[in-house]
């Protein structure tokens, strides 16, 4: 039987938000790979930082879902991993867009996608302290 904890970080919210953070596996790989391995001359900057997303949003995703006390711990590092960097290449793809000819995931703190990339982070690290609260009946 899965632990309580386990439960709480999937349930309500948590599910949507761990199918959120799928989707952007998804998608972030699915571009990395095809940016990668066809035209990684034109802005290979962009495309590694493509890459390193889809691999925080995997992490993320994996972690959300097993939802024990460790893979949380691994969760939160990977969201503000992700936090940082969307803040940081969403400045950096604005400061000089000449190194970014191509847009990445986290470029424009994800305007490509909606902005999503930049508010997925703190909802990630908001459902992780709100679900780590043990419930009365527990």
């Amino acid at each position: 039987m899965p632990d309580a904890l386990a439960n709480r970080t999937r349930s309500g919210p948590g599910r949507l938000l761990i199918a959120v953070y799928a989707i952007f596996a998804l998608s972030a790989t699915a571009r990395s790979v095809v940016q990668l391995t066809t035209h990684l001359s034109r802005a290979p900057l962009a495309y590694l930082l493509s890459a390193l997303a889809a691999v925080v949003y995997i992490v993320a995703t994996v972690c959300l879902a097993r939802g024990n006390r460790t893979s949380r711990r691994i969760a939160t590092v990977s969201i503000l991993v992700e936090l940082v960097g969307v803040l940081a290449v969403g400045t950096w793809s604005l400061l000089d867009p000449a190194a970014f000819p191509d847009a990445t995931v986290w470029s424009d703190y994800g305007q490509g996608y909606g902005y999503v990339p930049a508010v997925l982070p703190l909802l990630g690290l908001w459902w992780l302290r709100v679900s780590g609260k043990p419930t009365a009946a527990e």
